[in-house]
């Protein structure tokens, strides 16, 4: 397969995670701190940069990487528990004991 179609392969498929994740959010089937929401616009992001980047298309490529950090950071705090499901959780094990 020539580079130009697995680019062009990779840019639809990420187009259609990110339609796709738009459409399930706005037709509330997912929430917008949903981690299936995050990670379909982070994958969708990754495919359409992989193609802007191939096309050299610069605003393309800044914004495929802002909306891939985005979705990378609410990733990043869904993991994180809160201060105070930490604290509930020690808590909760102090009180097992």
């Amino acid at each position: 397969m020539e580079l130009a179609t697995f680019t062009q392969i990779v840019g639809w498929i990420g187009t259609f995670l990110i339609v796709l994740a738009y459409y399930l959010v706005s037709s509330k089937r997912l929430e917008g701190t949903n981690k299936l929401y995050q990670l379909m616009n982070l994958f969708g992001a990754i495919g359409l940069g992989i193609n802007v980047l191939y096309q050299q298309a610069w605003p393309s490529v800044a914004l495929q990487t802002v909306w891939g950090a985005i979705a990378v950071l609410a990733l990043l705090k869904k993991t994180k528990p809160a201060n105070g499901q930490a604290k509930d959780a020690v808590a909760d094990a102090a009180n097992k004991q």
